[in-house]
């Protein structure tokens, strides 16, 4: 409850908002994807930059968080959006990771409900359409839209 009402505190009072997004893809061709508290669905893992930090350093920061996921290598701009869904204000960056190390097997925590890595032709029932648009672009190599 509580993080739902963050989630919309920052909504409303924020002005213009950064988030990044990482699409994590390991050796055997799955994605990891998360499951939140506070919002239904299975998503790309990460959350907003804060002031002073680079999208590097915040989508780093996400993968701890809600992974435990390492960086361990460069990440790869799949591209920007605007995410006219979540508010008028609302800007993602997603990036593609390849190079990475699982630190530990991510528990469940106030934020995450689930966590864990799927088979892109066997995605978990649940995930968003934004989520699998993203992947889908990624798979055939495409342009990202400019819109979530």
């Amino acid at each position: 409850m509580l993080g739902r009402l963050l989630h919309l505190y920052f909504r409303i009072v924020r002005g213009m908002t950064l988030g990044v997004r990482a699409v994590v893809l390991d050796g055997e061709g799955r994605v990891f994807l998360v499951r939140h508290t506070y919002t239904p669905g299975w998503h790309l893992p990460g959350g907003g930059v804060e002031v002073g930090e680079t999208l590097e350093e915040a989508l780093a920061k996400e993968l701890r968080e809600e992974g435990c996921i390492r960086l361990t290598g460069p990440v790869m701009l799949h591209g920007m959006f605007f995410n006219r869904a979540m508010s008028r204000r609302d800007h993602v960056a997603v990036f593609v990771v390849r190079e990475f190390v699982v630190e530990s097997v991510k528990q469940p925590d106030r934020e995450i409900a689930e966590a864990g890595f799927f088979p892109l032709d066997a995605l978990p029932e649940g995930t968003t359409p934004a989520t699998r648009r993203r992947l889908d672009e990624i798979a055939a190599g495409a342009r990202a839209p400019a819109v979530w």
